[in-house]
């Protein structure tokens, strides 16, 4: 028998989440808001510009998030 560690896909507890979207019809790319390094990411695939929305995801611990919110903090201070 085989018995596996990891938990199955339908177990995770899932919240909506902020994201990134690729403004190009034809590139799927997206990413979380709180793995984007810049204020308004472009897409990593086409470069095209990004739009903000919503997705529901599962549950992520980001620890640098606060590394972004203190970049954001001082751009706006500057």
């Amino acid at each position: 028998m085989y018995y596996s560690r990891k938990k199955p896909v339908g177990d995770y507890e899932q919240e909506m989440t902020a994201i990134w979207s690729c403004t190009q019809e034809s590139c799927n790319g997206w990413m979380r808001d709180d793995f984007s390094f810049e204020v308004v990411p472009t897409c990593s695939q086409c470069n095209s510009p990004m739009l903000r929305s919503m997705k529901s995801l599962p549950v992520l611990i980001n620890s640098s998030y606060g590394n972004k919110m203190g970049i954001k903090k001082m751009e706006t201070k500057l």
